[in-house]
């Protein structure tokens, strides 16, 4: 059976509750396996045949933890993953933009296929409370998170990718 990997790393939820609702809908797909960024290595990217990444935007940028999930990884996988498909998900307060980028510059060092492009969902958050308070992702914007985990993985379980 065909392996999605998902990653995520969250400090205030909103890209917790993304990962996990596109991990849900995959798991009807393919075994699904959810990890967070710290616990997540090389061996994980070996053993899964594509991927969701999933991080907040934090300062403009990826998450730190989610970058040294990055850092990590890439050399021990680096030239053994190639061709493998990958979606991203980024839990942003005003943009995301850089966030999604800084990821596909990593994926396309890994020569990964995007088959998705970014979702980006934004929270709007802008001052700092509303920023260091726990995120409630709304029901609709959760169904996008599910619709790319169902989608992924079937494509992985059918060969598509």
């Amino acid at each position: 059976m065909a392996q999605l990997l998902i990653v995520h790393h969250s400090r205030t939820g909103g890209a917790r509750q993304m990962a996990e609702a596109a991990a849900d809908a995959a798991r009807g797909e393919a075994n699904t396996i959810l990890k967070s960024a710290d616990q997540a290595g090389p061996d994980d990217l070996l053993a899964s045949d594509g991927y969701i990444f999933c991080a907040p935007e934090n300062l403009a940028a990826i998450s730190g933890l989610m970058k040294e999930f990055f850092d990590r990884c890439y050399y021990p996988v680096l030239g053994r993953i190639e061709g493998r498909p990958y979606a991203q998900m980024v839990c942003a307060g005003s943009d995301g933009e850089n966030a999604a980028r800084q990821m596909a510059r990593i994926a396309t060092g890994w020569r990964l296929k995007e088959v998705q492009p970014p979702l980006i969902i934004c929270t709007h958050a802008q001052t700092p409370e509303a920023i260091l308070a726990e995120k409630i992702i709304p029901q609709d914007q959760l169904n996008n998170c599910r619709e790319i985990g169902a989608a992924l993985a079937a494509g992985l379980s059918l060969g598509v990718f």
